[in-house]
């Protein structure tokens, strides 16, 4: 799609993307998941901006002067068998206003957002997200960095990419999200957060 235009978030901003974010995940399945009180996505876009977020990372997507798309890092780590934590990156969530789903906003965000990522001097991204589509970005499955979840897990929706050839191949071990992504320590706060937006 042609006229985007890729700036970082500004203040001024925040509430027009948690409800493009809003409106990005109200899928059929959103009712049931709001039934027991997962952390919404615009929730943790709302927290990532306080604490772990990464606002030299923090980018929306322009259509004629319209917030289309909206794309955040955040702070990772590896924590390694011997108790070393190695940095990475985690992003998430990325949304495009469903109307323009499928357009190439979202591409064009992740390939942006990547290129800065490298500028910025970033060893690697870490992310769960959907394994067919990822891969054209240059992402492949964790396991190939010997490189698991928390618990310890592998399967195809945990995904990686250096950023800095060979960043990951001396790493092995547990990939550590921000806390906002635990759902159990999150709940409460969500929920008071979603009333905003009813």
């Amino acid at each position: 799609m042609e006229n985007i235009i890729i700036r970082l978030e500004e203040p001024r901003d925040y509430r027009a993307v948690e409800e493009l974010t809003r409106a990005a995940f109200d899928t059929p399945d959103r009712v049931e998941r709001s039934k027991i009180d997962c952390p919404t996505e615009h929730y943790v876009v709302h927290k990532l901006r306080e604490k772990d977020g990464i606002m030299d990372l923090n980018f929306i997507a322009e259509i004629d002067g319209r917030i289309v798309g909206h794309i955040i890092y955040s702070n990772a780590h590896i924590l390694e068998p011997c108790g070393r934590q190695t940095p990475v990156l985690n992003f998430g969530p990325i949304s495009v206003l469903p109307e323009l789903q499928k357009t190439g906003i979202g591409s064009a965000l992740m390939k942006h957002s990547i290129k800065e990522a490298k500028k910025l001097g970033y060893g690697a991204i870490l992310f769960f997200g959907h394994p067919e589509y990822y891969p054209r970005f240059g992402f492949v499955p964790s396991s190939q960095f010997g490189i698991t979840d928390r618990n310890g897990g592998n399967y195809p929706a945990f995904m990686a990419m250096e950023l800095k050839e060979g960043y990951l191949k001396e790493v092995s071990g547990k990939f550590i999200e921000a806390d906002i992504y635990d759902d159990d320590l999150n709940r409460e706060q969500a929920r008071e957060f979603e009333k905003q937006f009813r």
